[in-house]
This record gives C-alpha cells, structure tokens and sequence, in this order.
C-alpha cells in the first residue's frame, strides 16, 4: 500500500455501482440509527431532568439535562477520529455494520439504567457514560453511509443518492417522535417511572435488524478498485491533514448549520413546553414529527435540484433561509397560537433547512478523494457537529432564567447560519466532476483524465 496520492489511477474507472440498493441500506440504517439518537432528545427536554437528576432545583436539572445531550457531540469527534480512519484502511460497510449495532446497545443500555432517586449521583454519569457511547456510533454512521451512496451513485445522480442518508436521518427522527407522544401523554407518575423507558428498550430491536440489513451491503465499487490496484491510504488522518486541511476546515464552518436541528429539536422543544409559554408535550412533538415528515419529501427534492443546478445555489438557500426561519418559528411559539407554530414549523424545518440538509452530503463527499473521503467527512462533520450539540446548552443559558428569551436564541443560531453560509460560497462547485476526480488537484486531475482516455483507445 502507498502512502502517496496516486496521480493517475491505473484502470479506466471503477466498476459499476449498485446505487439503489446502497441507497435503501443506507436510508433503513439511518432511520434505525438516529431513531436511537434522537429518543434521548425528547427525553432529555421532556423527562430525563426529573429521572436523572436533582428534583428540588429543577432550573439546574432541566439545563444538565440538556448538556447531556451535547455529550454526545462533544464525542464525536473522537469517533470521526478514530472510524473516519477505519473507514478509508478497512471499508465503508464494516463501519456502518459496526456503528449499527453499539448506537441500538448503548440505547437499549439507557433504558436499564437506574435513576436519581434510587442511586442518586451515579444516575446521571451512568447516562453521560451511554451518551458518549451513542456519540462514537454516530461519528461514523453519516460519513460511512455518504461514502458509501456517493461511491455506488452515478455520477449524473450523486447528490440525489446521497441525500438518502439523510433522509433515513429524519425518518428516524419521525419515528423517535411519534414514539414518543403516547409516551409523553402518560400520567406524570407512570411517565416517570417506567414509561420513558419503553422508547429506549425498543432499540434491541435496532440492533439486531440493523445488522441483518448492513452485512448483506457489498462494499463500494471506488473502493474495491483502490484495494485491487494497493491504493488505500495506510495513514489516513496525515494525509488528509497534509493535503486537505483547508476543506476540513470548510466542512467543520460549513457543518455547524446543524445547530439549526438541535434548537428546533431540542431547545424549542424544552421553550414550548415550558411554564413561559405552556404547550401541551404532544402537541410540540407533532409540530417536530409532521416538520420532519415534511423534510422526506423536499431532501430528495432538493437533492435533484443540486444535481441540476448546482450543490453551492442550493445548500446557500437552505442556510441562509435557515437564518430568517429560526426568527418566525420562535416568534410564533412565543404568540401561543398553535396554528401559527404548526405552519412556521413545517416551513422552517421541513421546506427551507432541507434545502441544506439534503445537500452535505454530496457537497462535503465531493470535496475529497476516495483515498480520504470517509476521514475528511467524518473528521469535519463532527467538529462541527460538536459545537451545534452544546448550541442547546448555549441557547438555554442566552434565554436567561426565565427561558423565554426566544430573541437572543434566534440570532444566536442566525450567526451559525450565515458561518456556514460563507464556507460553502468560498467552496468548489463539485456536482459535475466525475466522481474519479473529486478532491484531487489540477495537475493530479488532468493526470486521472489523461488515463482514462488512454484507456479507452
């Protein structure tokens, strides 16, 4: 194996993909993956700051609570670390086989854990510890699944195939959601004793089916040419840090657009609820579940458009639009008007942050090589993801002790999104670069063109 960037692959192209059955692979992990992922959540803005923690200062318990939930965020990167490399040495499938199966355990895990009031202390590090566990999982999941749909994707088609990783990201968020509404509608003592607990010990089921679906996956054709021609990366993270580091950077500005979810999923959650404002825990969660089933239908969508026009035109739209958005949903939570929320919701989450959502994908991908794009992905994505994990925690503290400081959350999240909004217009326009050539430089390009024609004659 070299450790060198190859200027000129040695066969024509990569044999052809399988773009549909990777897709649906990917969409079915993604949903069962973050189904997991999001439970904690509602949990943590609805329950966990009564189960896990100090009852007599609930102020303290519900912003630790959701600090927790940040925990997550803050491992990831260590996870993008450590199966970014992985990935690029051993395969995209064996990380998404992997990732699978500890994010359904360390789920199944939560819902055994002991609570405050039995334990007491060791409760919430119990959890913080399962919660670090699913943020390693996590770390992988998204990157080995985008490698994976982008590599067996045609090349006319990519940002259409790969939005289907997230896609499966919000119908396991629909599925976390409508879990959680009977839930939620329990009476206080049966809620906080054993009914939170039904959501979590369902992932056992995750667990198991998510590793039938992944080890039937064939690993994709990019890769299993570069293992045929002893092309894999041995150092994965040193080149990608020698030879990339400037669209790691742009993917870790460009990503922290999903502080946008974790306000909306989280933070707006925990406001609508609370005493400031007053809506009933179910009504919140299907303003949550209809704004992501709203989001199945325009990530595709959008995706389609990306491979038409451009990712750069579409992902701008989403994020700058994002920042308009947060202002009206939390302006209109703060009216009281359900109506009002129901529609400003769908239309933030559902229409407008899908344009951006639905587009990473593609658009982080393509800006590496093969040798490094599962690291690249990864590596970026999480950092960013990091900081969008603890913007609830953040958010929390700006709304002061009231909580009702919706202004100062909305520009708060408003600068995220004009963050990402410059790393992507700085960024290349990748949607027609064929896929052998995606992330190398110009001379290595041309060298890659020149091959493949010599091939073909």
């Amino acid at each position: 194996m070299s450790d060198q960037p190859q200027t000129a692959p040695v066969s024509a192209a990569p044999p052809q993909g399988k773009p549909r059955k990777a897709a649906l692979a990917a969409w079915i992990g993604s949903a069962l993956e973050y189904y997991d992922f999001f439970i904690y959540g509602s949990a943590a803005a609805l329950v966990f700051p009564k189960v896990f923690f100090d009852p007599d200062d609930p102020a303290t318990a519900t912003l630790i609570s959701l600090a927790t939930f940040g925990v997550a965020y803050a491992a990831r990167p260590l996870g993008a670390l450590l199966l970014g490399h992985l990935g690029d040495r051993l395969g995209r499938r064996k990380i998404m086989v992997w990732t699978l199966v500890l994010m359904g355990l360390s789920t199944f895990l939560i819902g055994c854990l002991p609570t405050y009031s039995q334990v007491g202390t060791l409760a919430p590090v119990l959890l913080v510890l399962m919660r670090v566990f699913q943020g390693l999982s996590a770390a992988g999941e998204q990157a080995s699944a985008n490698a994976m749909t982008l590599e067996h994707a045609p090349e006319h088609r990519r940002g259409y195939y790969t939005s289907f990783t997230l896609n499966g990201t919000q119908a396991g968020q629909i599925l976390a959601t409508v879990v959680f509404i009977p839930v939620a509608a329990l009476p206080d003592e049966q809620l906080y004793t054993w009914g939170w607990r039904i959501p979590f010990l369902l992932s056992v089921v995750v667990a198991v089916a998510g590793y039938v679906i992944r080890r039937t996956l064939e690993e994709t054709p990019v890769f299993r040419q570069a293992s045929a021609e002893r092309d894999v990366a041995r150092m994965p993270l040193a080149e990608l840090l020698r030879d990339h580091w400037a669209d790691v950077l742009r993917v870790v500005a460009a990503a922290t657009i999903a502080t946008v979810s974790t306000v909306f999923s989280v933070w707006a959650l925990a406001y609508a609820t609370s005493d400031a404002v007053g809506f009933d825990k179910a009504d919140i969660l299907w303003v949550n579940g209809c704004a992501n089933g709203v989001a199945l239908l325009a990530i595709p969508l959008w995706a389609k458009l990306s491979d038409r026009i451009g990712r750069k035109p579409v992902f701008l739209t989403g994020a700058l639009g994002s920042g308009v958005m947060v202002f009206v949903y939390l302006w209109a939570i703060s009216t009281g008007s359900y109506p009002l929320v129901f529609v400003a919701g769908l239309a933030f989450f559902g229409v407008v942050y899908s344009a951006a959502n639905g587009i990473w994908p593609s658009f982080y991908g393509e800006m590496f090589p093969a040798r490094v794009r599962l690291s690249g992905m990864a590596v970026g994505t999480q950092i960013g993801f990091a900081v969008a994990g603890f913007a609830v925690t953040f958010a929390a503290q700006i709304a002061g002790p009231d909580g009702d400081d919706w202004l100062g959350v909305a520009i708060f999240t408003a600068v995220f999104c004009a963050v990402c909004a410059i790393a992507v217009a700085t960024g290349r326009e990748t949607h027609r670069v064929p896929t052998a050539d995606l992330g190398l430089r110009p001379r290595e390009r041309s060298a890659s063109i020149a091959a493949r024609q010599s091939a073909t004659i």
